[in-house]
């Protein structure tokens, strides 16, 4: 244990950049810090860290090191969590990233979750950014889309399809489009990919009814619930979620145009690590998802 106590003492140091500050965390002095990985060092024969007065950084080998030493603690972590686990109450705590609009889904089940399992803690974060599962220590991502990362397993939790809609006042002054030909007559708030730059396709009956380009667009946006927004201020018609347009239209601030159409068809998955234990905490959370947000059977 006195290597694996070293290995998690060189981990922190390497995190924080600092012996002093991996002391802080630790419980320990930067002293011990120092001379934990300097035994370190001598037992591997390389060096791990550049030294200066001010400030500690990784060697070329360090950086390796690190990186196994990183992912080869968290798997003895997530052993002993599932160890001390017992199956009628899972614990711990769960690292989740979802889309920002995700919010829309989640939170309205969150308190029933919570109820279920008071000794889960949710780390939630809300971001439309790429997020690397296994580089930034996520337990579970919530994604749309198909599934591309052979690494990761991936679970349907929540089906959806997008719907055209516009406000009352939009429809009263412009009129509502009674085909997708009639679309290019209208003002359309179209969502614009950080990723590529390109625009959301408006799937229509099969076909893609506006062009992919920002050309003869007048407003474009990055943000779903900006374009939310701006459909309810009468700005447009919006091609959105329906998960996202529900309550607004619920409480008649928007109206579906189209309805008869056929639009694009998704489901949102939970994607977690192949090489990850099936922790109970998560186990259970993917299964809550799938139930209350009409996803598929249970996660095996």
């Amino acid at each position: 244990m006195d290597t694996l106590s070293g290995l998690a003492v060189f981990v922190r140091a390497a995190e924080t950049g600092s012996f002093v500050m991996a002391g802080r965390a630790l419980g320990l002095s930067a002293s011990a810090v120092g001379k934990s990985v300097a035994k370190l060092e001598e037992s591997l024969g390389v060096r791990l860290f550049h030294r200066t007065t001010r400030r500690i950084t990784l060697t070329d080998e360090g950086a390796i090191f690190f990186e196994r030493c990183r992912h080869a603690l968290q798997e003895i972590r997530d052993a002993q969590t599932q160890l001390s686990q017992v199956a009628d109450a899972p614990r711990g705590r769960l690292r989740i990233s979802m889309p920002t609009i995700g919010y829309r889904l989640v939170l309205p089940v969150i308190a029933e979750f919570r109820a279920r399992y008071p000794e889960i803690e949710l780390d939630l974060d809300f971001s439309d950014r790429h997020v690397d599962v296994v580089e930034e220590s996520f337990d579970v991502v919530i994604r749309g889309g198909e599934p591309v990362d052979s690494t990761l397993k991936a679970r349907p939790v929540a089906p959806y399809r997008f719907v055209i809609c516009a406000s009352p006042a939009y429809l009263a002054r412009h009129g509502a489009p009674h085909a997708a030909s009639e679309l290019a007559d209208h003002t359309c708030l179209r969502f614009k990919y950080a990723s590529s730059g390109k625009l959301q396709a408006w799937l229509i009956d099969g076909v893609s009814a506006l062009p992919a380009t920002a050309a003869g667009a007048p407003l474009v946006f990055n943000n779903a619930e900006a374009i939310l927004g701006a459909a309810i201020e009468g700005l447009g018609l919006a091609y959105l979620p329906d998960f996202l347009a529900r309550e607004a239209i619920a409480a008649g601030r928007l109206k579906i145009v189209l309805e008869r159409a056929v639009t694009l068809e998704g489901v949102l998955r939970a994607l977690w690590p192949t090489n990850r234990h099936m922790l109970p905490r998560l186990r259970v959370f993917v299964d809550f998802l799938a139930e209350r947000l009409g996803g598929e059977a249970r996660t095996a």
